[in-house]
């Protein structure tokens, strides 16, 4: 049953992402044409459609819905189906209260309005929760035309930042700041509920294109741009949205029999731009975005780094490699035999299996999966298929690549448990498929709990986990058994040198070639060569920034695969030379201490860059970041024991060894 349903919840999952089969755009990236109301036709639409999406803040890590805040409602059963990604990032898309039409501008109209009464117990707490709400400055996301509806506004140097979410409200705090929108919000601890939006729809006319002939007045929407404002309306059926006079609300509480009556309203403005293309039309939010070109010189910088170090490594080792493997075998041919000295003399000792080489071998097999999955996903992104219009396709992909990689994990893990000499198999598939997935589910739970507890949109439904269970153990745990099976019936690894019955021992090593120095020292190059690229990550995740360069970011995981492996090989080869073969565990955690590193910037980067107070956000950050640690060992690990293991398993073939 369980595989049925696995293999089924995999498809439901692919299919939406493939779209319609006589499509030939990349996802998320099929223009589509507007056309004025009554020239509509199947390929033209009339109705231009307001998508709202949940509301997040810096200040908490806990996403909300939009009806949380008692915000006007559209028609919720129209919603657009969210794909495994959107849902597990918390994205709720639902249509929005505003009637937009094609090249119809409107100067005000309302979207709904809300009565709060003193004294109701109702009323008090929906008040309670946008005060709240305007306090940590939650933010809205809105969508048209799967374009984000941006928020512009001028920075110090000069330039306009145009952001894809834009706040709630502001307050005013008791020294006069909080509210720089707009000098009149002045009032100290007041809120101000924007409660009227501008939008400015700039289009550009299908006149003179191929696929605007024969619909008149018709266009592709190329941006959307909110101002939003406080307005305090007084008539419903008359609004005033040129009013400057802006609606405030005290931090007080309602008085029994007090009543405040807020009015959304909405103006509309059409403008046409046919110097932009639609292809473009995302290049002002990427272009706006702060520390781009920063970035540019920063990973340029530690690109020429790195690839110095790696050159300086390269030549070091080989020629130190080629000095030793002469001297070694010009002694072995000589009349006078010399005593062993150097990694030669440990070749007996070498391969020996390690304590817990079940773990590790589970370790190994889940860190290919992962490394299979970052590399793939990274590949898809790069082609475009993954870029921000194509919401969630990021997750999906990363989560179905998973899913689908349990054979490399199975097999991997068996190959090297075997060669352990390791018996008890059945223990082996059974935990490579169930511990390194079950560790990053259990801390998903937990965190859901948490998101479940808050009411926030951020909980993945019930639904959902079990469609995730369905994915682990349909698919999953099924292509472990497969990837075992083809493992352990492929004949043990043979080491190029016979392993001796009595281990030897082991001298006293100096403090550089001592285990826990040399794993610590291990991980500071990789980190180098990623912490730049990992603050504009963290920010994608927390700061609510769009991270689009994933060509830079295939290059520097490119880096870390290269910086990873020779600073695991060339510490491998400092510890042999001190005659210590403890080398299988050193090797993965030497460049696994990388996470480490990784954690303690996730935890710079909380206290200097956000600004979270709440203890369940402080959970929760903490929580996903441990996930992401988590993974990042394997990944790591994984790369550094098997560039060592190669390398080992080279020098020893290529020495003569009686």
């Amino acid at each position: 049953m369980f595989p049925i349903l696995g293999f089924v919840t995999l498809l439901q999952i692919l299919l939406p992402l493939l779209g319609p089969a006589e499509a030939f755009y990349l996802p998320g990236l099929a223009p589509v044409n507007f056309c004025k109301k009554g020239e509509g036709t199947p390929t033209c639409k009339s109705d231009v459609v307001l998508y709202v999406n949940r509301l997040n803040t810096e200040e908490s890590i806990i996403p909300y819905e939009y009806h949380h805040f008692d915000f006007c409602l559209g028609k919720e059963e129209n919603s657009p189906v969210e794909n495994l990604g959107q849902v597990v990032f918390g994205e709720r898309i639902r249509p929005g209260p505003y009637s937009i039409t094609f090249l119809e501008n409107q100067p005000c109209a309302v979207a709904c309005t809300k009565e709060y009464k003193g004294g109701d117990a109702i009323s008090n707490r929906l008040m309670m929760v946008l005060k709240k709400g305007i306090s940590l400055n939650y933010q809205h996301h809105w969508i048209v035309d799967n374009m984000p509806v941006t928020w512009c506004y001028p920075l110090e140097n000069g330039k306009q930042y145009c952001g894809t979410g834009f706040p709630m409200g502001c307050l005013v705090r008791p020294d006069g700041e909080g509210c720089p929108i707009n000098s009149i919000y002045n009032q100290p601890m007041h809120y101000y509920p924007f409660n009227h939006v501008d939008l400015e729809m700039t289009y550009h006319s299908g006149q003179s294109e191929d696929w605007g002939i024969g619909f008149g007045n018709s266009g592709r929407i190329i941006s959307v741009k909110v101002t939003p404002k406080s307005i305090k309306h007084t008539d419903p059926k008359n609004p005033n949205c040129l009013s400057t006079e802006p609606l405030a609300i005290s931090e007080n509480s309602l008085k029994p029999g007090e009543q405040l009556r807020i009015i959304y309203t909405y103006s509309v403005k059409f403008v046409k731009n046919d110097s932009i293309k639609w292809s473009s039309r995302w290049d002002y939010i990427l272009e706006s975005m702060p520390h781009t070109n920063i970035q540019w010189f920063s990973i340029l910088n530690s690109l020429v780094i790195v690839l110095f170090l790696s050159g300086m490594v390269a030549m070091i080792m080989l020629r130190t490699l080629h000095k030793d493997i002469a001297r070694y075998n010009q002694m072995d041919s000589g009349e006078d035999a010399q005593e062993e000295f150097g990694w030669k003399l440990v070749h007996g000792d070498v391969f020996r299996p390690p304590r817990k080489g079940m773990l590790l071998s589970i370790f190994l097999g889940s860190g290919v999966q992962v490394l299979v999955m970052a590399m793939v996903t990274l590949a898809f992104a790069c082609l475009g298929f993954l870029s921000p219009a194509n919401r969630g396709a990021l997750m999906t992909c990363s989560m179905v690549l998973f899913v689908s990689l349990g054979t490399p994990a199975g097999y991997v893990s068996a190959r090297i448990y075997k060669s352990f000499g390791g018996l008890k198999w059945k223990s082996n598939v059974i935990l490579t498929s169930i511990v390194c997935p079950g560790v990053v589910f259990s801390l998903f739970f937990v965190m859901n709990l948490v998101l479940w507890g808050e009411n926030s949109s951020g909980a993945v439904p019930f639904s959902t986990l079990i469609a995730l269970l369905a994915l682990w153990f349909g698919v999953s745990v099924p292509l472990t058994f497969v990837g075992a099976y083809f493992g352990f019936r492929k004949r043990a690894l043979e080491h190029p040198v016979r392993t001796n019955q009595i281990p030897r021992q082991i001298p006293d090593q100096s403090i550089y070639t001592q285990p826990i120095p040399g794993i610590v020292m291990g991980g500071v190059l990789p980190f180098g060569c990623i912490f730049i690229q990992l603050f504009f990550i963290l920010s994608s995740l927390w700061s609510n920034q769009m991270y689009y360069m994933f060509g830079f970011l295939f290059l520097v995981f490119l880096i870390l695969v290269i910086t990873c492996s020779e600073t695991t090989i060339l510490l491998c080869y400092f510890h042999l030379c001190a005659e210590d073969y403890h080398w299988w565990w050193r090797s993965f955690l030497t460049s696994g201490f990388t996470a480490v590193y990784l954690f303690i910037y996730c935890c710079h980067y909380f206290v200097t860059k956000l600004s979270i107070k709440d203890s369940a956000s402080t959970f929760l950050y903490f929580g996903y970041t441990a996930i992401m640690v988590f993974l990042f060992f394997l990944l790591t690990g994984t790369i550094g024991f098997f560039a060592c293991f190669w390398f080992i398993r080279k020098i020893y073939s290529v020495v003569k060894v009686d």
